[in-house]
C-alpha cells in the first residue's frame, strides 16, 4: 500500500511539471521556429536578414523556396552566399543597417 502511494504522489508531481515545460517552454519555441521557416521561405529580395554569426545584410537574389542559399549584400559591392537555414532574423524590408 505504501508504494502506490508513493507512485501516485510522485505522478502528482511529475505530471502538473510536464505540462508546464510544454506550455512554457516546448510549444512557444516550436511556433517561433515555424514562423521564422515561414518568414525564410518568403525571402524577398530587399528584406534585411540577420545570420547566425550576426551578419546584417539586405538579400539581393533570392530564388525560390526550394533553394538552400541567397544572395545577401553586407556592403557596398560585397556579397556573400548565405545557405537559408543560418538565418536567424528577417528584419523589415530595407530596415537601416547598424
Amino acid at each position: 500500500m505504501d508504494t502506490t502511494n508513493s507512485m501516485f504522489q510522485t505522478l502528482t508531481l511529475v505530471v502538473p511539471m510536464l505540462a508546464i515545460f510544454y506550455f512554457l517552454i516546448w510549444r512557444p519555441q516550436s511556433q517561433r521556429q515555424k514562423q521564422l521557416r515561414q518568414t525564410i521561405d518568403n525571402l524577398r529580395r530587399g528584406d534585411t536578414v540577420v545570420t547566425a554569426g550576426g551578419i546584417l545584410g539586405k538579400v539581393v537574389k533570392a530564388s525560390g523556396s526550394d533553394e538552400p542559399e541567397i544572395l545577401i549584400e553586407i556592403a557596398d559591392n560585397v556579397q556573400v552566399k548565405v545557405v537559408k537555414t543560418t538565418l536567424t532574423d528577417v528584419r523589415a524590408k530595407n530596415a537601416d543597417k547598424e
